[in-house]
C-alpha cells in the first residue's frame, strides 16, 4: 500500500511516500482510507516537538474516513459501512487499522473528507466545553483559532449546547469562516479584542474561553473572564506555554482547567460513546457540519503541512487517499 512516511524529525521535508505492508487486523477495524485528516500535532510530531514521541520511520495521521474491510466480531461497525475513525498513528496510508471504540459511521449526507476532520476536533471540542469547562446553555464563550479544525468544531458544539459565541481571528477572511461555522461575533486578533470583548459582554466577561493558542492569547484572556469563569488550555500552537498568577484566580474565582481529550479516553475509554452519541445528536439538529478547507492529494502531505504551519489553513485540512 502507499503511505507517507516521516523518516526525518525535519518538519514538512521529513516525509517521504513509500509503499509498506498493509498492517495486520488483529482485533482492530481494518479500514480502506478514503481521505485523512491532518492536524496540528501531525505538524508537531513532525519536528519531534510533541509529547509522544514514536519510533523512527513511522506514519503520522490520527484521524481518517473510509470504508470498512473488515471488524472483529461485537464492534458496532461491519464489513461496508461507510466509517470515520481516530488512528493515533498510521492515518496517511491506504489502509489502516483502528480500536473498535474509536471508529463510528458517517452520517448521512457526508462527505469523506468532512468525516476524515471530525474525530478528534469534535470529540476534543465537546470533552473540552462539557466534561472540563461545565458549559451552561446561556454562558458566553470565547474561541480562539476560530477559523481553523478545532475552533469551527468549538463553534458549533457551543452553539449547539445554548452558548453565544464569540470568535477571534487574525483576518477578515478567517472571520467569515468563523461566522460560517456559526459564530455569533467574530473579533480581529490585531486589534483591541480583550476590549471588544468586555464591551460586548457588558463589562461582565465571557464564561469559558477555548484557548489552543496559549502565550499571550492565554495572558489576555484571563482579563476576558467573568466571575467564575473557566480558561480552557487545549494547546500551543503560539509556542510559548504560558505562566499565570494565581491571585488573578483568586481575586475572580476562575478557573484554568487543563484538556487533553486523546490521554483522558486512554483512562476512560467508555466516554468517547457518550461523546459520539451527543455529537451524533447535534448533527441530527444541524448544529455539527464539519468544514472543510484545502484538500491536498496523499503525495502532497508535506504542502498539507507547510499549510498548517504558515498559520493560513481555515477548516480542516485534508489528504485525499483514494477515490470513492
Amino acid at each position: 500500500m502507499r503511505a507517507v512516511q516521516l523518516e526525518r524529525l525535519e518538519g514538512p521535508e521529513g516525509l517521504k511516500l513509500v509503499d509498506m505492508p498493509e498492517p495486520d487486523a488483529g482485533d482492530q477495524v481494518l479500514i480502506d482510507v478514503v481521505a485523512a485528516g491532518v492536524s496540528f500535532p501531525d505538524l508537531l510530531l513532525s519536528k519531534g516537538q510533541y509529547q509522544m514521541k514514536p519510533p523512527m520511520p513511522f506514519v503520522p495521521g490520527v484521524e481518517v474516513a473510509g470504508v470498512v474491510r473488515s471488524a472483529p466480531a461485537g464492534a458496532a461497525v461491519k464489513a461496508g459501512d461507510r466509517v470515520m475513525a481516530f488512528t493515533m498513528f498510521g492515518g496517511w496510508a491506504e489502509v489502516v487499522a483502528a480500536p473498535p471504540n474509536m471508529t463510528f459511521r458517517v452520517p448521512e449526507g457526508w462527505s469523506f473528507e468532512a468525516a476524515a476532520g471530525t474525530v478528534m476536533n469534535y470529540h476534543t471540542a465537546h470533552f473540552a466545553l462539557h466534561r472540563r469547562g461545565r458549559l451552561e446553555a446561556g454562558e458566553t464563550v470565547l474561541v480562539h483559532g476560530a477559523a481553523g479544525g478545532v475552533g469551527t468544531a468549538t463553534i458549533q458544539v457551543a452553539r449547539g449546547a445554548g452558548a453565544r459565541v464569540l470568535a477571534v481571528v487574525s483576518s477578515e477572511e478567517k472571520a467569515e469562516v468563523a461566522r460560517s461555522a456559526g459564530a455569533d461575533l467574530a473579533l480581529l486578533s490585531t486589534g483591541d479584542w480583550v476590549s471588544q470583548v468586555k464591551e460586548k459582554t457588558q463589562g461582565r466577561g465571557v464564561d469559558v474561553v477555548m484557548d489552543p493558542v496559549g502565550g499571550d492569547i492565554f495572558d489576555l484572556s484571563l482579563k476576558c473572564l467573568a466571575p467564575e469563569g473557566r480558561l480552557l488550555v487545549v494547546g500551543f500552537a503560539g509556542g510559548r506555554i504560558p505562566e499565570v498568577k494565581t491571585n488573578r484566580l483568586l481575586l475572580k474565582n476562575i478557573d484554568v482547567v487543563g484538556v487533553a481529550w486523546g490521554a483522558f479516553i486512554m483512562q476512560e475509554p467508555q466516554l468517547t460513546t457518550e461523546i459520539a452519541q451527543g455529537l451524533t445528536a447535534l448533527a441530527d439538529k444541524g448544529f455539527v457540519e464539519p468544514l472543510v478547507g484545502s484538500v491536498f492529494p496523499l503525495e502532497q502531505a508535506a504542502q498539507a503541512l507547510r499549510e498548517l504551519d504558515s498559520r493560513k489553513a481555515t477548516g480542516k485540512v485534508v489528504l485525499r487517499v483514494r477515490p470513492e
